[in-house]
């Protein structure tokens, strides 16, 4: 039997343990706040006392909230102490990150022998806990190869798109931007046909049975609709945080992003009240509504 061991257990972190688990495999847990696994280790996974312990299994499975908390936890310590006990080490990274930071982490594990891959997601805890989610690989086929039973448990499709990690997390950052759009759009126009004494889940259910048939627009639609955006499977500052990406790597790669800056905008109003940071990303409709 394949056993895990998985690293971060935020809201999607806690769904894809689960659903590991659920489908048979050996799941050894942590998290910087240890809490977060309790329920976890009540339905059979077992409580890892460091990363380090997570290397102790055949795939490591890591999602962590950003950047700095993926830099800090596989540093080139702990990535020399995986390496130092067989070959087979294996890391498959499912956050969100920056193009300089995947090609920063890919080139650490290269460099203690470890094999790597990129691997963000695309979907929310429901769609991991049912093991539904599209999975965007970037990374040597030999290492995705290996990833294979992991990824299967966990998604409907992965999405083998770069042989580098960077790869992933740029895909990543597109979907993702289209996603920021589409939040900004539904704010627009729900606030627009409101004011016009139009119910706000009509203007929705209209829209995914037309023109917009796919999960954003009926899922978000309804979160605005409704203003239900707590708790947050995704918040306001990861929105922010992803946008940043976005524009990061936009400047990177000379690409232009004319509405980025009004998007920013709104997501920087949202994030500067302290009664809104925590919210569904889709509160940035609220900023919209007020003005």
């Amino acid at each position: 039997m394949t056993s895990i061991g998985f690293i971060g257990l935020g809201s999607m972190g806690q769904a894809m343990a689960a659903r590991l688990l659920e489908a048979g495999f050996e799941v050894g847990v942590w998290n910087r706040t240890a809490a977060a696994g309790d329920e976890l280790v009540a339905g059979g996974a077992t409580r890892l006392d460091s990363p380090a312990e997570a290397f102790e299994r055949d795939i490591v499975v890591s999602i962590l909230a950003n950047d700095q908390a993926v830099d800090a936890v596989f540093g080139e310590e702990l990535l020399a102490g995986a390496a130092a006990k067989g070959s087979a080490a294996l890391h498959v990274n499912m956050a969100s990150i920056s193009l300089e930071a995947a090609r920063a982490l890919e080139a650490r594990h290269a460099a203690a022998g470890v094999r790597y891959l990129g691997a963000p997601v695309m979907g929310r805890p429901n769609v991991a806990r049912a093991g539904q989610l599209n999975i965007l690989a970037g990374g040597s086929q030999e290492a995705l190869d290996a990833a294979a039973p992991a990824l299967d448990a966990l998604g409907k499709k992965t999405w083998h798109v770069s042989q580098d990690a960077a790869g992933a997390s740029l895909v990543k950052i597109g979907v993702n931007y289209n996603l920021i759009h589409a939040l900004g759009a539904l704010g627009e126009s729900i606030n627009l046909v409101e004011r016009g004494g139009i119910d706000p889940q009509l203007f929705v259910d209209i829209l995914s049975s037309g023109f917009f048939s796919g999960v954003v627009y009926p899922t978000y639609g309804k979160i605005i609709a409704e203003r239900s955006y707590f708790p947050a499977a995704f918040n306001a500052q990861l929105g922010l945080k992803d946008l940043t990406l976005t524009e990061k790597a936009a400047a990177e790669l000379g690409a232009v992003l004319p509405a980025a800056p009004a998007l920013h905008e709104l997501f920087d109003a949202a994030v500067g009240d302290e009664g809104r940071r925590e919210g569904d990303w889709s509160i940035i409709a609220e900023v919209i509504r007020e003005r």
